[in-house]
């Protein structure tokens, strides 16, 4: 698992293409590239971190991490051009959005007083309510929910194969999406149940942080890594 695999690549960078690029992570200035880079350096996978949106078309896998606010996650997304690539390659190659990277996959999250999110999938994002309680505790939970919680996977898919039922990942948001239920493909409850991922097509998406989450989590990035999806370009819609 050398070293060598794993660079930054400048935004303005011209890949070779006889140096195909095989897992690109996306650079939109949102936190946590670092962790998951290190996650596929320990898998022996190549990655490059990145903003050039010749590389990402170029990539044969994407990974779209990010933690923060989805209004700034946005606009540092249509400052770097890369609105229009996201949606292109989320149609045709693998692709994986962890936690930011994952809500603002949807139509719209109302955080910072309401964004337009890149609609790749429908659905919107929203807080937990507040005062949040669980039977399980006389004391509201707290917001943000920053903490190991169980996950069921709500039907098969090869990215969580060998996974047990159960397994713990972790989580830091105060935010979750509500996507189409045909979409949802794991859930957990904090307070409230939600969506825990969700998959369409060549795409798949994770409020966890799998790059976080010990073996289950590098098992799903594993799965993620080997995965074949059928490309058919109009398994996933593209909302304008």
């Amino acid at each position: 698992m050398g070293g060598a695999f794993f660079r930054r690549l400048p935004k303005d960078a011209n890949p070779n293409p006889e140096q195909r690029i095989m897992i690109a992570i996306v650079d939109y200035k949102a936190g946590n590239l670092t962790s998951v880079l290190r996650a596929l350096e320990r898998l022996g996978q190549p990655a490059v971190i990145t903003a050039d949106p010749e590389a990402i078309r170029s990539a044969e896998r994407v990974v779209f991490p990010g933690v923060g606010a989805a209004g700034e996650a946005m606009r540092n997304l249509r400052e770097r051009g890369l609105v229009e690539v996201l949606r292109e390659v989320a149609r045709v190659k693998p692709f994986i959005g962890i936690c930011l990277g994952y809500q603002i996959l949807f139509e719209h999250s109302d955080e910072d007083g309401g964004v337009e999110c890149l609609g790749i999938l429908p659905g919107r994002v929203v807080r937990f309510p507040e005062p949040l309680r669980s039977p399980h505790s006389p004391r509201p939970l707290k917001v943000p929910h920053m903490g190991w919680n169980g996950i069921r996977f709500t039907r098969s898919h090869p990215v969580w194969d060998g996974i047990p039922a159960g397994s713990e990942f972790y989580y830091v948001h105060s935010y979750y999406p509500v996507p189409e239920p045909a979409d949802v493909c794991a859930e957990t409850e904090y307070g409230v149940a939600f969506a825990a991922g969700a998959a369409r097509g060549p795409l798949v998406g994770f409020q966890s942080h799998p790059e976080k989450s010990g073996e289950p989590g590098l098992r799903l990035l594993k799965n993620f890594c080997e995965w074949k999806p059928n490309r058919e370009p109009e398994i996933v819609e593209i909302h304008a």
